[in-house]
């Protein structure tokens, strides 16, 4: 063996050594975290064997079958953890678009940790970044840059996006429990398992009649659900700046889809939140379903959550403006494909007709913009949590 093939060996077993300690200890980075941000953008083939482990887990349900009360186990928390990426890594630790207690926002990130998506605070570093460089060459995951692939699950497996940039989230930074929950992701994925695998085991026991069992929970609860919550989320970064109309006109190519705020409870009006990313909701209008933003309107009357932060009125209007001219633009491309229409003498009158009834409607006014709160630090932008009337928080520990 040459000098220089021992040399690239012992590169490789020392980066795989090194990803193997990063499934226990994700901030365990030999060099610095810096020095592997600056690494090659490249698949990390050790990195990939989770993401097999998962995927390959699906296959139990070969051995194990199926019954309805875990099928709908699966369903219920594939939307019940959609809902905490969503609700809480996304529009609270990203955006911090509503308050909560210290208690409260641990409680927050527990459940959040059931994603098996990594730490909030390693989340919420990536998609402030990706904020900040959306569709650029700095963008981790932009279909445009990377490809389809790499933005969904590839950029992932690369060792540079691994490390967890504290110095972008020291909103989040600043909390010990926070920290060590993000240091350690495993643990609640782990616990979160067991608990499904052992809840079966009860059943079997206590309510035969379910028809189910241990490792059937665990496959349907588990490994099926997780799996489809992984490509649900991952389906924002890939095909939401493909797919979709564009409502505002923003710096990236973020789309406004029906189906993907189906998939992904509200997150589907992508181009909406990438014109005021510091609003609670994503589907501005009373029209876009956002299944989120009602989880968080209910959790609000709890008192667990408060400070849902509005849409400004500006931004509204900005977006009815646009459809508008998008409505007078498609009348007129009508007109034109009228005009040399072998129906124009059937029905001679109607894209005239058309075209009156939008032109009289009436225009709104121009008002003063409210800025994208796409180009900045959310950490500057997000002021320090109003005391909660009549709730005062917690002590610091």
């Amino acid at each position: 063996m040459t000098s220089s093939s021992a040399t690239r060996q012992t590169g490789f077993l020392q980066r795989a050594f090194t990803a193997v300690i990063q499934w226990f200890d994700s901030d365990h980075t030999p060099g610095g975290a810096d020095k592997m941000r600056a690494e090659e953008d490249k698949v990390d083939w050790v990195r990939c064997i989770p993401f097999i482990i998962l995927h390959a887990g699906c296959l139990g349900v070969i051995w194990v079958g199926w019954s309805w009360f875990a099928v709908w186990a699966a369903v219920a928390l594939y939307f019940l953890r959609m809902f905490a990426v969503t609700g809480i890594y996304h529009r609270y630790f990203s955006h911090k678009t509503y308050h909560t207690s210290r208690a409260g926002q641990l409680f927050l990130a527990l459940w959040g940790a059931t994603t098996v998506q990594r730490g909030g605070l390693w989340w919420a570093y990536h998609h402030r970044h990706h904020h900040q460089h959306s569709d650029h060459e700095e963008d981790a995951h932009s279909p445009h840059i990377h490809g389809f692939l790499w933005s969904h699950i590839g950029w992932i497996t690369s060792r540079r996006n691994f490390p967890t940039d504290y110095s972008k989230v020291k909103d989040l930074a600043k909390y010990p429990e926070l920290v060590w929950l993000n240091r350690f992701d495993t643990v609640v994925p782990a616990v979160f398992a067991t608990a499904i695998y052992f809840l079966g085991v009860a059943l079997e026991r206590f309510a035969p009649g379910l028809g189910t069992n241990g490792p059937q929970m665990l496959i349907w609860g588990f490994f099926i659900s997780t799996t489809a919550l992984f490509h649900g989320t991952a389906c924002i970064n890939s095909m939401a700046h493909l797919m979709g109309k564009r409502r505002y006109n923003t710096t990236d190519d973020s789309r406004n889809s029906f189906i993907l705020a189906i998939i992904c409870l509200g997150e589907g009006w992508h181009n909406n939140h990438h014109r005021y990313q510091s609003c609670t909701r994503n589907g501005f209008y009373w029209w876009e379903i956002d299944p989120t933003y009602y989880g968080l309107k209910l959790l609000s009357w709890t008192g667990l959550i408060w400070g849902l932060k509005p849409v400004p009125q500006s931004i509204l209007d900005e977006g009815m403006r646009a459809e508008h001219a998008a409505s007078v633009a498609a009348a007129q491309k009508a007109a034109v494909i009228h005009e040399h229409s072998p129906f124009k003498k059937v029905v001679p009158a109607a894209a005239a007709l058309a075209m009156a009834t939008v032109n009289t409607s009436s225009a709104v006014a121009p008002k003063k913009a409210d800025g994208p709160a796409v180009q900045r630090d959310v950490t500057e932008q997000t002021n320090p949590s109003p005391a909660k009337p009549q709730q005062p928080n917690p002590p610091v520990i």
